[in-house]
């Protein structure tokens, strides 16, 4: 190898790529020629050819396998995980393979499912997009507090999830589907929302999943959207407009002393939210400028602000000016990015 890059560098090629041509690092070839004389090769991992890249000396025989496969389908290990095979298998003096082997030969095989009778985890609702108003919205109930121990009003609560504008609201002393129908009819008219053009995301709660609501749902032709069962992050914006609600610093301090006095707070609170309070998601634009489409204005006019600024005194910006761009879209329950697969199933990468 030595000799075959002395006579690639009297041709005139470089010594690292002449190196890289025979599979020999450049620290290595220098090492060895150093103080002048070519020293022995004291590599102490051994060169292994290419076909035996992914042959490891270590890997299970077919029948190692198989016999791994045996015992983790073996009536009594049917509901243990390989966690468990492997601690009651060195009880008894037997050891086949270490716990992540158990579990990438059952991955492999398809059968990485849970050896338990629980339920299994409920898949991720259906995502949903929007790019504009009026194409998702999402809606919750909340309890407001009264002076009457044990006793709340229930805060009906519509949430358009592309402006994060308050679109429909009310607040009933009892948890109703006919309430919710009812509530919801209203901002469809007063929404003008077109036939088959929206989707209502909600949780599992009895009167999101009433008779009375399905039915209205059915008959204006929206398309109904759930959450999973008790997993309150499948309804974020919802939950997110609560939070903001009971964070307000107006928030009352003592419970409310009667429907009208809690109506009459959510009706200000609304006003509020939807034409002056300046939402973080929306690059600091108030919902309803964002609902009918004032935004861009807006955030153009305080792009052309920054540039100005940025032209005025250019040493004081170390990068390009502050992003305003609007959102373009929205997303409800994304789901999770898809994973780069295992290339050896076996021995991981």
């Amino acid at each position: 190898m030595s000799e075959a890059i002395a006579e690639a560098r009297a041709g005139g090629a470089r010594l690292q790529p002449a190196c890289a041509a025979v599979g020999l690092t450049l620290r290595t070839y220098r090492r060895w020629h150093r103080g002048g004389t070519l020293k022995a090769d004291a590599r102490r991992r051994e060169h292994r050819p290419e076909t035996r890249r992914y042959d490891p000396p270590n890997r299970l025989s077919p029948d190692e396998r198989d016999l791994v496969l045996e015992v983790a389908n073996a009536p009594r290990f049917a509901s243990s995980s390989p966690h468990q095979i492997v601690a009651a298998l060195a009880d008894e003096g037997r050891y086949l393979a270490s716990e992540s082997t158990f579990y990438r030969l059952l991955r492999a095989e398809d059968q990485l499912t849970p050896r338990t009778r629980k339920a299994p985890p409920r898949p991720r609702p259906q995502p949903w997009e929007a790019t504009g108003p009026n194409q998702v919205w999402t809606w919750d109930i909340t309890y407001l507090a009264t002076n009457l121990r044990g006793t709340f009003f229930y805060l009906y609560l519509i949430l358009d999830i592309y402006s994060r504008k308050i679109v429909g609201w009310e607040v009933y002393p009892e948890e109703s589907t006919e309430h919710a129908a009812a509530l919801f009819e209203r901002a469809h008219l007063r929404a003008a929302v077109g036939l088959a053009d929206l989707v209502l995301h909600s949780d599992n709660g009895s009167p999101m999943k009433g008779a009375t609501m399905l039915a209205t749902l059915q008959r204006l032709g929206v398309v109904p959207s759930f959450s999973r069962p008790s997993v309150s992050n499948d309804n974020p914006y919802s939950e997110a407009g609560f939070a903001t609600l009971k964070g307000s610093p107006a928030y009352p301090e003592q419970p409310f002393e009667s429907l009208e006095h809690a109506r009459t707070w959510v009706a200000t609170f609304v006003l509020w939210y939807n034409e002056t309070h300046r939402h973080s998601a929306l690059k600091f634009v108030t919902p309803g400028q964002r609902h009918r489409g004032e935004d861009r204005a807006v955030l153009a006019q305080r792009d052309a602000l920054y540039q100005a600024a940025k032209a005025t005194s250019p040493a004081r910006w170390s990068g390009p000016t502050r992003n305003w761009e609007p959102p373009a879209s929205v997303l409800l329950n994304p789901g999770k990015p898809p994973s780069t697969p295992d290339p050896d199933p076996e021995h991981g990468p």
